[in-house]
């Protein structure tokens, strides 16, 4: 099963009520006790984000937060009634990504792993992106979804035009002026070449999700 987060924090009843009070805002948690709970429900579970308390009886979270950065990326919260400024650093140099003092406001708390939350899919989206489209200036030609589709050169450089503003409005005067040197070029000619891009990149060019109008004004490259 997946959880957005997960509590390890042997102070059972404040794990429990940090947990439920996330799930009443649409955030997906549980909790454990201990470094061998999370052992264990990580052997049935994926996550998006750890709540990681420094003392648990006998285990500490800084061990286990140095055990999960020899292989990942997993943000990392520290939260902890130890107050020094050493035990902050700590926990930043070990690959910690934030240190919440015990005791927290729920809400505070709440707004904290939301916005990391936000951050991880934002971040998740654009390498996605990335990876779905990418230009060969060397061969006039675009890899995308693992394939490699070969461009005409006024085609090649309109799209990268596009994708140098990519997610930006870029008005027709701009595309006549950076691919065809005139600002004064018909609409017609550039209608053809987006026409091309679409039919060799969309997956439906009548009705393009990648290669977008903005009527009257210009075009976007969403990625």
């Amino acid at each position: 099963m997946h959880y957005q987060c997960l509590i390890v924090d042997d102070e059972l009843e404040l794990a429990q009520m940090t947990c439920e009070y996330f799930q009443m805002f649409d955030v997906s948690c549980a909790y454990v006790g201990s470094v061998a709970e999370y052992d264990e429900f990580m052997k049935e579970n994926t996550i998006d984000l750890l709540l990681l308390d420094v003392n648990l009886q006998q285990d500490s979270g800084f061990v286990l937060c140095k055990r999960i950065r020899e292989n990942s990326d997993l943000p990392i919260l520290f939260i902890s009634a130890r107050q020094s400024d050493d035990d902050m650093l700590t926990a930043l140099q070990i690959g910690g990504d934030d240190y919440i003092k015990k005791p927290y406001t729920l809400s505070i708390l709440l707004a904290k792993v939301r916005v990391m939350l936000k951050r991880m899919s934002a971040s998740t989206a654009y390498n996605q992106n990335q990876e779905i489209l990418s230009l060969d200036r060397d061969t006039f030609s675009v890899h995308m979804d693992g394939k490699r589709i070969p461009l005409k050169a006024r085609e090649f450089r309109l799209l990268e035009c596009l994708y140098e503003h990519r997610n930006t409005i870029v008005t027709k005067e701009n595309l006549f002026q950076e691919v065809w040197g005139d600002a004064f070029f018909s609409d017609g000619t550039l209608n053809v070449h987006i026409r091309k891009l679409r039919e060799k990149l969309e997956k439906n060019p009548n009705e393009p999700e990648m290669i977008t109008t903005i009527w009257g004004t210009g075009y976007m490259l969403k990625i």
